[in-house]
């Protein structure tokens, strides 16, 4: 699929951005666990934590594709990067841009769009990962004010975030989803309280946590959308997440094939470069099949997003087969590098280990095969 003039143009801007800012950092905010937040505030000035957000509501205007792009540049150079960039625009920019009032847009999407807030958003928790509906924090409407009590687990961004987009039970059920609402709040504010998850496997640079509410008081207003609709809103929102998640597992494959393609082409064994060797060569085309395979499906998700289309089995199939590529790379990269490869000295290994948050996050490889099941057999 060809680029548009204005995705290639992101692209070639952001690609420079990326090797000029991010590949000096890259491997230091993975080794010290560091929130890259030099690297936040440049981006801000080059309008890319609004990229999808119109430019009326304080963002660049641009489309899904321009994003996807985006995404995947950052991804293959600095999977951390581009983990915080995707949460913060398809996860907290997004729902307030397609489910606010206008007072809340007004509000809270300005400071979201210009980088100004790092944003972040609350739907799993300890016994409610791929089955969501298990929601158990609650919220009780208390005059003018909903409480809320409860916890949320693996929240990209919400130690630096300063709007949350989280869901709760507003119902009085115990289960189902029909009373499952959606709120935002300042993850400062009295009750809540922010804990680090340290000791991840990769995308180190980007905080994860667990977000506790204890009576917290959120005022009425704060309620996004209507009561009860919290979970067809997030099947939405994870509709055009899983775009974002498979745009960053097709940067990291990308990443982790250059690194192999420029090893392979220096490294000399017997005499001769090894990717003179048929096995090595192989395993490069295939690789390199497998990621324009993984970059068609995305690219064709994204233009069918801004197209209006169902995207439900699309989005699916693109998160599905560009992460297990991503996977798929990054391990045979490792292994082109030899004992190289097994070390921090390349960044394959880094790109390994990123790698694999993209077949769990915003739905599992095997939540996203029942879902094009779903659709594929339902005639879809």
């Amino acid at each position: 699929m060809h680029l548009t003039d204005e995705a290639q143009m992101v692209r070639e801007m952001v690609r420079g951005f990326a090797e000029n800012e991010l590949r000096p950092i890259a491997a230091e905010i993975d080794r010290e666990e560091r929130f890259p937040q030099e690297s936040i505030d440049k981006m801000r000035e080059l309008g890319l934590l609004g990229i999808t957000i119109p430019e009326e509501e304080g963002g660049s205007g641009m489309d899904t594709l321009c994003y996807a792009v985006t995404i995947e540049e950052l991804a293959r150079v600095c999977g951390s990067t581009a983990l915080i960039v995707a949460a913060h625009i398809s996860l907290a920019c997004q729902p307030i841009h397609l489910f606010g009032n206008p007072s809340q847009k007004e509000k809270y999407l300005p400071p979201l769009a210009s980088g100004d807030v790092v944003g972040s958003y609350g739907l799993s928790e300890a016994d409610a990962g791929s089955d969501a509906g298990a929601t158990k924090t609650t919220a009780r409407l208390d005059g003018d004010e909903w409480v809320v009590n409860g916890a949320k687990m693996w929240i990209t961004n919400a130690l630096q975030s300063r709007t949350l987009i989280f869901t709760a039970r507003t119902g009085g059920e115990v289960e189902g989803t029909r009373d499952i609402s959606s709120f935002i709040v300042d993850p400062a504010v009295d009750g809540v309280t922010v804990n680090p998850i340290m000791g991840k496997l990769g995308v180190r640079g980007s905080t994860t946590c667990e977000v506790v509410f204890e009576d917290v008081r959120i005022p009425a207003e704060d309620l996004l959308g209507e009561p009860g609709l919290g979970f067809k809103q997030f099947l939405t929102i994870l509709d055009g997440g899983r775009i974002s998640i498979g745009a960053m597992a097709l940067g990291l494959a990308q990443g982790a094939y250059e690194e192999a393609l420029r090893f392979t082409q220096e490294r000399e064994q017997f005499g001769r470069p090894i990717s003179k060797f048929q096995a090595v060569a192989f395993m490069l085309a295939e690789m390199a099949t497998r990621i324009k395979a993984a970059r068609h499906l995305v690219y064709d998700a994204a233009v069918r997003k801004d197209a209006g289309e169902n995207i439900i089995a699309d989005s699916a199939m693109a998160k599905y087969y560009a992460s297990e590529t991503a996977q798929w790379v990054s391990t045979k990269a490792i292994q082109l590098h030899g004992g190289y490869g097994y070390t921090k000295e390349y960044p394959v290994e880094r790109m390994w280990r990123d790698a694999k948050l993209t077949t769990i996050g915003e739905g599992t490889s095997e939540i996203q095969l029942l879902v094009i099941s779903r659709e594929i057999l339902n005639g879809q």
